[in-house]
């Protein structure tokens, strides 16, 4: 997978992504996500669980959040997810708004990985999950436009590599011509069609 990216203001997306989470009501918890085995709730809790993962990677800050698989536990969140949420989503853009969050070895998910890497993954993860949340709760997403770009090279990039079916699912064919986010959800293995049936 190459490991360039651009280092970027992650800024503009986290907040996306709060303004999604700020609108999910209780009972959209339960709700399907695109996902696959994961409901709203979880969808969130993996949100949580991955900005302050990446907010530690890009601090170097390495410890129990970085070391921690993704697919150790089901993500849920608790009680008070509706203020924890945005604040380490600010946290996370914070983290990367530092030169040095791109630069060097760090590590996220268990895994060691340039900074560069980890901060094309976090973007990545912010626009594809925000995705999820808005397609889940019928909700309008567009993603912050820098973002979007470094998400689908990230995406595009890792096509070849045999080992992003651990990560990624197949990828869903999408027209050349269509929407850059929906090619984007196509590489990430998502049917960017997909809508709540509830």
């Amino acid at each position: 997978m190459d490991t360039d990216t651009i280092t970027l203001d992650l800024g503009p997306q986290t907040r996306i992504v709060a303004r999604l989470a700020a609108g999910v009501r209780d009972e959209q918890l339960t709700d399907v996500t695109p996902c696959p085995g994961t409901a709203v709730r979880n969808m969130l809790g993996h949100l949580l669980g991955l900005a302050a993962a990446f907010r530690d990677a890009g601090r170097k800050d390495l410890g129990v959040t970085t070391d921690t698989s993704p697919t150790a536990a089901v993500p849920d969140i608790g009680p008070g997810w509706r203020e924890e949420l945005p604040k380490v989503l600010d946290e996370l853009a914070d983290a990367w708004r530092d030169p040095a969050a791109w630069t060097g070895m760090t590590r996220a998910g268990g895994f060691d990985m340039p900074g560069a890497v980890a901060g094309a993954v976090a973007v990545d993860e912010l626009v594809i999950h925000a995705w999820d949340l808005a397609r889940a709760t019928g909700r309008p997403y567009e993603p912050d436009p820098a973002a979007l770009e470094a998400s689908y090279a990230f995406l595009l990039a890792s096509v070849d590599d045999p080992s992003r079916g651990e990560i990624f699912g197949p990828v869903v064919p999408v027209p050349s011509d269509a929407p850059l986010l929906d090619r984007a959800v196509g590489l990430s293995g998502r049917d960017p069609g997909w809508r709540s049936g509830r």
